[in-house]
């Protein structure tokens, strides 16, 4: 199953569930971008931007990847300099990475630019000691985004 929406693609790969979303701007000169969330677990219907509400059900054979556009200014900032979709590498992760500390669990946030757009990619893994396995699903993961032009 392919989804694509707010100039994200994703060719979905079995096992995953996988949203492409944008908030609902807070007033009438507000815009919002992509926000893509997958997991391999079933999402719950009401989620953070970074996973909670996702992540406290997760088990340690979990992968939650978040996919945060960012205003295009962004992307001229020192904080998104790396370009091009980043490859995940275990020895990224750490259980001091994440937003709130799950025992056991690990992540890694990432920032990029991609094509003048300015993202944030953040993961988190169900078991800090099998990242290297939960990594590999995770990037196979990544790997299937495309960036598309924006509706």
């Amino acid at each position: 199953m392919r989804l694509a929406r707010y100039g994200v693609a994703i060719d979905v790969p079995s096992g995953w569930d996988v949203r492409v979303y944008r908030r609902t701007p807070q007033d009438a000169v507000a815009t919002t971008h992509a926000i893509v969330h997958a997991a391999n677990f079933p999402l719950p219907s009401s989620r953070g931007d970074y996973g909670s509400g996702a992540v406290e059900l997760m088990t340690r054979d979990d992968v939650f990847v978040s996919l945060i556009e960012f205003h295009p200014d962004a992307a001229l900032t020192a904080v998104f300099a790396r370009s091009g979709v980043p490859r995940l590498d275990p020895a990224k992760f750490s259980p001091r990475k994440l937003q709130r500390t799950i025992r056991g669990q690990a992540g890694c946030q990432l920032f990029f630019r991609h094509e003048g757009r300015a993202f944030c990619l953040f993961v988190v893994l169900g078991d800090y000691s099998n990242r290297v396995r939960l990594v590999r699903l995770a990037n196979e993961l990544v790997a299937a985004l495309r960036f598309e032009s924006i509706d």
